[in-house]
C-alpha cells in the first residue's frame, strides 16, 4: 500500500478506522484504507472524515441521509457542562460496545441555542461520522415511499455504524395530524419499531424545538436515554461565546471587555452573539477600521433577539422544561 515503506499511525487513530470501517468489503476497505495512506504515507487523525465520506459514498443508499463533513469539538461550544459530563461519562461504553450502550438523546430548546452545534460536537468528540436526517425530505406523495425512505436511511446508518445519526428538528417529521392520510403515524411507528430493534451503534441526537408537538412514546426512557434542555445562556456562557467567535476570526480578545458585552448581550443565543460580531465587522470596514467594542455593542443594541419577539413562547417553553428536563 505505501511502496514497502512503515505506515505512520498511532495505535488510538488506527483502532478509530478500524471501527469506522465495520460494514465495508474487504476490497471496500482496501480502498478505503489506500485512500488514507496514499498522500503522506501516514494515518493520522485527519484522514477519518475523508475515510468515512467516501464509505457512505461507497454504500449508495437509496435514502435521504446526509454526510456531514464538518463536526465541531466541544472546545468551540460554550457551556452545556450537564451534556458533555454526561457524554464523557459514555463514550468508552458506547465505543467499546458495552452491553448497556448508550441510545441517544433529545436536545430540546430556544432556536439557535446551539442545539445543531452541539450534535455536530458528539460526532466530533466520539470521533465517529455524522449522518443527518431530513425529515422534510422524507416525505414522498406516493403511498408508503415515505416509510421506505425512512426505512432505507435507518438501513444505512447501520451499515455506516459507529456513527452519530442526528435528527434535526424532528417535531416537523412526527407531528401526528389528520391532513396527512397518517404517513406521521406510520413513520412513527417505523422509527419507534426500529429504536427498539436496532442493535447496531448509532447513536441518536434529535433535536427539537417544540416538544409539545412529538408524541410522548417517542422520548420515554427505553427508547432515548435523556432529554436535555438547552437553555438561553448565561453571562459567563455569552462572554465564552463571543470570545469562541472572536478568535474564529482571528480578531484579537485582548482589546474586548468580554463580561461587558456579555452584560448587553442579555437574552441573546449563541447564533444572535454571531450575527451581532458578524455585522460589527460590516461597521467596521465600512469605515475602513478593525472591529472594537463600540461596533460590537452597537450591532448588539440594533438587535432584537428572540427572547424579545417570542417571549411569551420561550416562557413557556422554559417553564414546562424545568422540573421535567436535564439543564444541559
Amino acid at each position: 500500500l505505501n511502496r514497502g515503506q512503515r505506515v505512520k499511525t498511532d495505535n488510538q487513530t488506527l483502532q478509530k478506522l478500524i471501527a469506522n470501517l465495520r460494514g465495508v468489503s474487504h476490497a471496500d476497505a482496501r480502498v478505503l484504507i489506500r485512500h488514507a495512506i496514499f498522500a503522506d504515507g501516514a494515518i493520522t487523525e485527519s484522514d477519518i472524515p475523508e475515510v468515512n465520506r467516501l464509505k457512505f459514498d461507497l454504500l449508495d443508499s437509496e435514502g435521504v441521509l446526509r454526510f456531514e463533513y464538518d463536526t465541531e469539538m466541544f472546545g468551540n461550544v460554550a457551556g452545556l457542562p450537564n451534556l458533555k459530563r454526561w457524554l464523557e461519562l459514555r463514550r468508552e461504553a458506547f465505543v467499546q460496545g458495552a452491553t448497556d450502550r448508550p441510545r441517544g438523546v433529545m436536545l430540546l430548546g430556544v432556536q439557535g441555542g446551539g442545539k445543531s452545534l452541539a450534535a455536530k460536537a458528539v460526532a466530533g468528540y466520539w470521533g465517529m461520522p455524522l449522518l443527518r436526517l431530513d425529515f422534510g425530505a422524507l416525505y414522498n406523495k406516493f403511498f408508503g415511499e415515505t416509510e421506505r425512505n425512512l426505512r432505507n436511511s435507518l438501513k444505512q446508518a447501520e451499515l455506516m455504524a459507529p456513527c452519530v445519526l442526528w435528527m434535526d428538528e424532528i417535531e416537523k417529521g412526527l407531528a401526528t395530524g389528520q391532513s396527512d392520510n397518517a404517513t406521521s403515524q406510520r413513520v412513527l411507528g417505523t422509527l419507534l419499531t426500529w429504536m427498539a430493534e436496532n442493535r447496531a451503534a448509532v447513536f441518536i441526537v434529535a433535536t427539537s424545538n417544540d416538544i409539545s408537538a412529538l408524541p410522548p412514546e417517542l422520548v420515554r426512557k427505553g427508547r432515548l436515554d435523556e432529554v436535555f434542555f438547552v437553555d438561553l445562556p448565561d453571562a459567563n456562557t455569552r462572554a465564552e461565546i463571543f470570545r469562541i467567535h472572536l478568535h474564529k476570526r482571528d480578531i484579537e480578545t485582548a482589546q474586548f471587555d468580554l463580561q461587558a458585552l456579555a452584560a448587553v448581550s442579555d437574552g441573546f443565543t449563541g447564533a444572535e452573539i454571531e450575527e451581532a460580531i458578524v455585522s460589527a465587522r460590516y461597521l467596521a470596514s465600512a469605515r475602513d477600521g478593525s472591529v472594537d467594542q463600540e461596533d460590537i455593542e452597537a450591532a448588539i443594541h440594533r438587535t432584537f433577539p428572540m427572547s424579545v419577539m417570542r417571549a411569551e413562547s420561550i416562557d413557556q417553553l422554559r417553564n414546562w422544561a424545568r422540573d421535567r428536563t436535564v439543564q444541559a
